[in-house]
């Protein structure tokens, strides 16, 4: 029997052992670069300004100091030595304003320059005044008066973000309730399936028929309307304005025979294939029964999510530790070398800024510790980018197992509830628990050999994406043509390896044979039944889209009302006046409860793939005999006209 993978443990053994061994080894090579971009990186570099004297500002002990002073290189260009006038704290004239010098790009966005003297700063909570030096800041007393002009240029994206954060800290309870509303709508839409997918499936059919028979009337109304029209295309030619066409009765007589050869394709298609249409209702059907005698199923969405999470911070944070892996180099130079005696300072020694001493230079007073260079040599500087290109891979690459690992854990568990003959009483105890544990313990190989192949794919179409960009200003019609064809190819491929992956983690879920047996068996079975297929998908992508567009609108549509002061709560619980901008948490609310429709429905469609080759695999193995009885639910076996035959007393 087919049960036997399931259920018998002793049989198995691990599966593609060469593909898990080299899995092993690039996250132990993973692991290691992470240790060392740790140990080299520093990524203070990026996250804090530091000035040229290598003081990191907004950290101690220049915690009360974010910001990086910029002075006007343009201005001090006419100095005789920049270098010295920079680091004695000569000031040089600041003549724009910070609109004229942010518009020009000479210093950061997110920075404004500024020349000595009482500067306001408006953080949304309250009023500070700073006077700003070359490389220090002191705080001032509260002046007595404020102007009206530098009370509006205070403004920035600081002041929307404190907004947008009190909105978010006086409306995070409503958020969750409408997150927890989705879930709960969600669930309920899909436990309802097992009742209603027989009439969602044929509304929407009737309603697709429905649409088109409108569509015939209305372009045989036009094109009657036009019966006497004079105009042709002959007098009208070639022209971008669409409504001149739409006033010819041969545009119309074109729509109508198309329209109607749409239509009755469509029926046809309705006709012929009705059988495979209640095959794929009944499928559905059992799938909500399936998910609904193990709901636990529907939570392993957050444990693949966490394992991204983790993935993603994991590269991100070794990727900034390599970016700042390089130390930056000071040495000790003279600014000016016709001030005493500094023929013993080569430039050439090492210095550190913080704890630069010039006392230990009396015979050359303008010895100073002077940034140089970031250090790029060694073994681990000079190789800096080829360790992020094998972080990007070892990321992909595990992205992709996850994901595989979430397919062959829903598939096991499903499996093991198409499986069982006597439903519910035969389904193994904590099923999702035991296909993660035997997932882990026998088919590691196995997954990662799948998305070892997606992932080259997915390589492949960034270098493809990276030389398109670099070749875009080319503009080379045949190159562009090329490049354009291959990234279409490379996308296809990329959609083929996904679909046959999903399939193959699920025949291994079932037997427990190797990636490549599982793939090859998995594609043959499913091109012997390829109608079944097709139906089957487009049913379920119809009504999982029409579940998602019903959910997701419906807490959208509840979300604005609510947020935007039309649905008015009693007391003083939530007030809509008080928000300064009501669209956040109503963007909030639907994403969120976009990604749970997302995650409650990628479960519901891994369970009726499962069972949908787990029942083209019991229609070719079983007979319905005694020794070879169907597992199939009695509602498919009357729609085939199969039936088990009664073991002989």
């Amino acid at each position: 029997l087919v049960t036997t993978t399931l259920k018998d443990k002793a049989g198995q053994s691990c599966t593609d052992i060469i593909c898990c061994v080299l899995f092993m080894l690039v996250i132990t090579g993973y692991m290691v670069v992470g240790i060392l971009a740790w140990l080299y990186g520093d990524p203070r570099h990026v996250l804090y300004p530091r000035n040229s004297t290598g003081m990191y500002c907004g950290i101690a002990p220049n915690h009360d100091k974010p910001n990086v002073f910029y002075f006007n290189i343009l201005q001090c260009a006419t100095a005789t030595n920049i270098m010295a006038a920079a680091l004695q704290g000569l000031q040089c004239p600041t003549t724009q304003s910070a609109s004229e010098i942010i518009s020009k790009e000479f210093c950061p966005y997110f920075y404004t320059p500024t020349t000595s003297g009482s500067v306001l700063l408006f953080s949304g909570v309250s009023l500070v005044l700073m006077t700003v030096t070359l490389i220090t800041l002191t705080l001032q007393p509260p002046p007595t008066s404020l102007s009206l002009s530098d009370m509006m240029n205070s403004f920035n994206a600081r002041d929307v973000g404190v907004r947008i954060f009190a909105d978010f800290a006086s409306t995070w309870q409503w958020i969750v309730l409408g997150l927890v509303i989705a879930m709960l709508a969600s669930l309920l839409f899909l436990l309802l399936l097992r009742f209603l997918a027989a009439i969602l499936v044929w509304v929407l059919i009737i309603g697709v028929l429905a649409v088109g028979a409108f569509g015939i009337w209305y372009c045989y109304n036009e094109y009657t309307l036009l019966a006497n029209s004079p105009v042709t295309y002959n007098n009208v030619g070639f022209t971008t304005n669409v409504n001149v066409y739409l006033q010819i009765r041969d545009t119309w007589l074109a729509f109508l025979i198309i329209l109607c050869v749409v239509e009755g394709l469509l029926l046809l298609i309705l006709i012929f294939l009705r059988t495979r249409i209640l095959i794929a209702i009944a499928l559905i059907k059992e799938s909500s029964k399936a998910v609904g005698y193990m709901m636990s199923t529907l939570c392993y969405p957050i444990v693949t999510f966490v394992l991204l999470l983790v993935c993603v911070s994991y590269w991100g944070i070794t990727a900034l530790y390599l970016a700042t892996s390089g130390a930056p180099v000071y040495n000790v130079v003279a600014l000016n070398a016709s001030q005493g005696d500094c023929r013993s300072i080569t430039g050439n020694q090492t210095c550190d800024p913080l704890a630069f001493n010039s006392t230990l230079y009396p015979t050359c007073p303008s010895a100073r510790c002077v940034f140089i260079k970031y250090n790029t040599e060694g073994l681990f500087q000079r190789n800096i980018f080829n360790l992020q290109i094998y972080n990007v891979i070892a990321f992909l690459w595990c992205v992709n197992f996850v994901i595989a690992l979430g397919h062959c854990t829903l598939a096991g568990a499903f499996a093991s509830y198409y499986w069982a003959f006597h439903k519910p009483a035969d389904i193994p105890a904590c099923p999702l628990v035991s296909s993660f544990m035997r997932a882990l313990r026998y088919h590691v190989g196995s997954l990662a050999f799948g998305a070892l192949i997606l992932t080259i794919i997915q390589v492949v179409r960034i270098i493809l994406e990276y030389i398109d960009h670099k070749c875009r200003a080319a503009q080379n019609p045949c190159g562009r043509f090329l490049m354009c064809c291959l990234k279409c190819c490379f996308w296809c491929l990329e959609k083929f390896i996904k679909f046959l992956n999903r399939n193959a983690y699920i025949m291994i879920a079932i037997y427990g044979k190797n990636f490549c047996v599982s793939a090859k068996n998995a594609f043959l079975l499913l091109m012997r039944n390829i109608l079944r297929v097709v139906v089957l998908d487009k049913v379920t992508d119809l009504l999982l889209f029409f579940g998602k567009l019903l959910v997701v609108g419906g807490i959208g549509v509840l979300a604005f009302f609510f947020f935007s002061g039309k649905i008015q709560v009693p007391g003083s619980l939530f007030r809509a006046s008080e928000l300064n901008y009501y669209w956040m948490p109503i963007i909030t609310v639907v994403v969120g409860a976009y990604l749970i429709t997302h995650g409650f429905f990628s479960v519901y469609n891994m369970c009726v793939d499962t069972l949908f080759l787990c029942f083209l695999e019991d229609l070719e193995r079983n007979d319905g005999s005694a020794e070879k009885p169907y597992y199939m639910s009695k509602n498919l076996m009357k729609i085939l006209n199969k039936k088990n035959k009664q073991p002989k007393k």
